[in-house]
């Protein structure tokens, strides 16, 4: 078996191990590769792993020894899966890799937001406390979150996970979700449409793929039905927030914040609008990234990959089996 991956670089700069694929037969590993090159690397594999990397029909229609595309990732909106069945070949994605970790990062975006412990560490070291005088102060008032509703749209692993974090901190937990799913053991926890949802949090945390039905899900409608001074975080995918009503929420004051780690361009332009907008935090695209969980994600596949070669393929999207 031949395992090409495409886009190794940023899975592994080489602070993890690719045994578990190179255990299954010959890996080749490419850090990056362009529009032009894909073809040319992929041509006698057997199985093609991506992160980023966009593959088309095109591609599907010009790989004939090609069996499986793993997604080195969760998200598979850069591969067209349907052309890819046209072709028998399969396509799997790898889930809940790093559920605490992008929970994890989604809390550290709404307490630095609430808290602002950065911006004060800053102030301390530039002097500006010792200039002040005084045995304390603050650039602007901490929010406590306990007490606080949180919204989580998207009620899967990262979500529930998100929900038991915010439940610690005193936070009554409100989820809305395409698919039925069991309450969790805390209260107060309740399931209720979008539009409730979006009325009664002070919190709204995204964690839903990216559909047609979610693309712009956060919108100048949606935004409007918010609290005023709601804080809004994106952990799941950038394209389910409307970037130019969201700036102008957070300039009007309708939104109270915004944390993302995804942005619908990646890496942004320096004029997107949301760069310049009052009372926001961005990371980029890193909530995924420790090394537990990028590691997980290669012996996930390598787990994926056997399984399809044995004939019981596990997290195949498309439902083409071997």
């Amino acid at each position: 078996m031949k395992i090409v991956v495409l886009d190794g670089h940023v899975l592994n700069p080489g602070d993890i191990s690719w045994a578990s694929l190179e255990n299954l037969g010959e890996l080749v590993v490419y850090e990056e590769t362009a529009k032009d090159q894909i073809l040319t690397r992929s041509q006698d594999c057997d199985v093609l792993l991506v992160n980023k990397v966009r593959l088309n029909e095109e591609h599907a229609r010009a790989l004939p020894s090609l069996k499986l595309v793993g997604l080195l990732a969760t998200g598979y909106d850069n591969v067209d899966v349907k052309a890819f069945a046209r072709q028998r070949i399969a396509v799997c994605n790898v889930v809940a890799y790093g559920v605490e970790d992008v929970a994890q990062h989604a809390m550290a975006l709404l307490l630095e937001l609430c808290r602002r412990t950065s911006e004060h560490n800053e102030a301390v070291k530039s002097g500006e406390w010792s200039h002040l005088g005084s045995w304390c102060y603050w650039k602007t008032a901490p929010i406590c979150l306990a007490g606080k509703t949180l919204g989580i749209v998207g009620y899967g692993a990262i979500g529930a996970c998100l929900g038991r974090m915010a439940h610690a901190f005193g936070m009554r937990v409100l989820a809305t979700n395409r698919s039925q799913k069991p309450a969790p053991d805390y209260t107060p926890f309740a399931f209720v449409s979008l539009p409730e949802l979006l009325a009664a949090s002070d919190v709204i945390s995204l964690h839903c793929p990216l559909t047609e039905q979610t693309r712009g899900l956060i919108n100048g409608p949606n935004l409007a039905r918010m609290r005023q001074g709601a804080i809004l975080l994106n952990t799941a995918r950038g394209s389910l927030v409307d970037e130019g009503a969201c700036a102008e929420a957070l300039r009007s004051g309708q939104l109270g914040g915004f944390g993302a780690d995804v942005l619908c361009e990646e890496p942004p332009k320096l004029d997107n609008p949301l760069l310049s907008a009052p009372n926001t935090l961005f990371t980029p695209h890193m909530a995924w990234a420790t090394t537990r969980a990028r590691q997980r994600i290669i012996d996930l596949m390598a787990e994926n990959i056997s399984n399809f070669f044995a004939g019981h393929p596990s997290h195949v999207v498309n439902d083409v089996q071997p």
